[in-house]
């Protein structure tokens, strides 16, 4: 399996200055749907919740919602994106008769969307502070937290756009995988509040370490606890983004 080199760089600024040319668009999205989830979970329900584990409910929701939206982010980018890229404009084709090889390529798209992740995260850590809702300087460490688990789920979503055969197809992706691992990763129940066996399933999921840091960073609660969450994410990054590279190669000179 060959690897990349810093080549990537040059994919990854392709990305940057489309969205930079786009942004206008792009913004209100990224950044509206989970300032939305988060007043109306953590304000509208949270009024009939009351306190979760010591917190009122939006405080425990919100490290969540940061969570969540960077893994949709990343999700977003690498799936409808690449693919478009990839099959519809044939970007790839014309990048890769140029010094850059396939892995550049799947390397650049990746660290485009932990960008991505990086950029939701920082939004929406910002609205989490104007409302009062973080209480300890280590909460900026979510921003890398937040960009690490950006390079895992775009790798997991690389993988996946290099094996589908249509761009249908990530209709199952976001329904059978993205969506569940949302709604059962901690983002807006205690783990601990769900059945066992759905506990088991949860700390398997690849959102459940990131809430879970997240979580800890912006209450200020740092624990040794926390290094196998942390373990578990870059093994999972380092896992999957050598697999999309290999996954990568074979779609593109098929």
């Amino acid at each position: 399996m060959k690897s990349f080199s810093w080549r990537f760089i040059r994919v990854w600024q392709r990305n940057r200055d489309v969205f930079f040319r786009l942004w206008r668009s792009e913004i209100p999205v990224m950044v509206a749907e989970p300032i939305i989830i988060l007043l109306a979970m953590g304000l509208g329900l949270g009024t009939y919740v009351g306190v979760v584990n010591g917190q009122s409910y939006i405080e425990f929701v919100a490290p969540g919602v940061i969570a969540g939206y960077a893994m949709f982010s990343a999700s977003f980018e690498c799936t409808y994106g690449t693919f478009i890229r990839m099959e519809h404009q044939r970007t790839y084709d014309a990048i890769i008769v140029t010094p850059l090889n396939i892995e550049d390529v799947t390397a650049g798209e990746i660290f485009w969307g932990a960008t991505r992740s990086l950029l939701t995260g920082s939004f929406i850590l910002a609205v989490a502070a104007a409302f009062q809702l973080v209480h300890s300087p280590w909460a900026l460490l979510i921003l890398p937290v937040s960009f690490l688990a950006g390079i895992m789920f775009s790798a997991i979503a690389v993988l996946y756009s290099s094996l589908i055969p249509s761009i249908y197809s990530f209709n199952y992706y976001f329904s059978l995988f993205i969506t569940p691992v949302f709604f059962f990763s901690g983002v807006f129940f205690p783990l601990s509040s769900f059945p066992e066996i759905v506990q088991k399933l949860s700390w398997i999921a690849p959102l459940t370490p990131v809430v879970q840091l997240n979580r800890a960073l912006i209450s200020g609660t740092l624990t040794t606890d926390l290094l196998p969450a942390l373990a578990y994410i870059f093994g999972l990054a380092i896992a999957f983004f050598a697999i999309s590279l290999k996954t990568m190669r074979r779609r593109l000179i098929v």
